[in-house]
C-alpha cells in the first residue's frame, strides 16, 4: 500500500496577511521504477539558508532527486516495502542512479543499499519499523522514533512484512 500524502502549504499576500496558498494530495511522489513499493515523495525544497518565503511557486514542483541542492534542504517521505519483496531481484546501482543518487552508494559494500550523502538528516518513522543500518551496527525504530543521520555511510532494512513510512527533513551538510 502507498500512502497517500495530504500537504498544506501558507502563504503571505500583499498586504502581510496569512492564507492556505495549497491544500491536497502532494503531486511529487516517485515510486523507484527499478525497486517497486519504494516510494519517494518530496514535500518541499529550499534553494538556500536561510530560506526564501517569498511567492507562491511549488517548490516540489521538480524532478526527484536524492539530496537537496547545495547550502538547501529537502522535506520528503520515503515508503519502504518489505525487504523481502525486493532483495535478490533489484539493480541497486540502478535504484540510486533513478533517484540521481548513484554517485551515494557506497561501492562494494556488503549491503547493497548502502549509502553516503552530503546531509544531515531528521528521521522520523510514521508508521511501521525498519532497521538504520550502519557499517559497524544497527538499530530497529518504530512509529514515533527519530534518527539523527550525520552524513554517515547508512542503509535501510524492513524485515517485517509490512511497508514503513518515514519523514525526513534533509538538510545539505559538508561531506564528512
Amino acid at each position: 500500500m502507498t500512502d497517500r500524502i495530504r500537504r498544506v502549504v501558507t502563504a503571505q499576500d500583499a498586504a502581510g496577511q496569512s492564507y492556505l496558498l495549497s491544500d491536497g494530495i502532494a503531486a511529487n511522489a516517485v515510486e523507484v521504477a527499478s525497486m517497486p513499493g519504494l516510494v519517494v515523495t518530496d514535500l518541499w525544497e529550499t534553494v538556500r539558508t536561510p530560506a526564501d518565503n517569498r511567492g507562491t511557486d511549488d517548490a516540489a514542483a521538480r524532478p526527484l532527486r536524492h539530496e537537496p541542492p547545495a547550502g538547501g534542504s529537502l522535506f520528503r517521505t520515503v515508503e519502504f516495502p518489505p525487504d523481502h519483496t525486493w532483495q535478490g531481484s533489484v539493480d541497486s546501482q540502478q535504484a540510486f542512479d533513478s533517484i540521481g543518487g548513484g554517485h551515494t552508494r557506497i561501492a562494494g559494500s556488503n549491503d547493497p543499499m548502502m549509502h553516503k550523502s552530503a546531509t544531515i538528516d531528521y528521521v522520523i518513522v510514521l508508521r511501521g519499523e525498519i532497521y538504520a543500518v550502519m557499517d559497524r551496527g544497527e538499530v530497529l525504530l518504530r512509529a514515533g522514533d527519530v534518527l539523527v543521520q550525520r552524513g554517515t555511510n547508512h542503509s535501510w532494512s524492513n524485515r517485517s512484512n509490512e511497508s514503513c513510512l518515514i519523514g525526513v527533513v534533509l538538510i545539505s551538510a559538508d561531506p564528512l
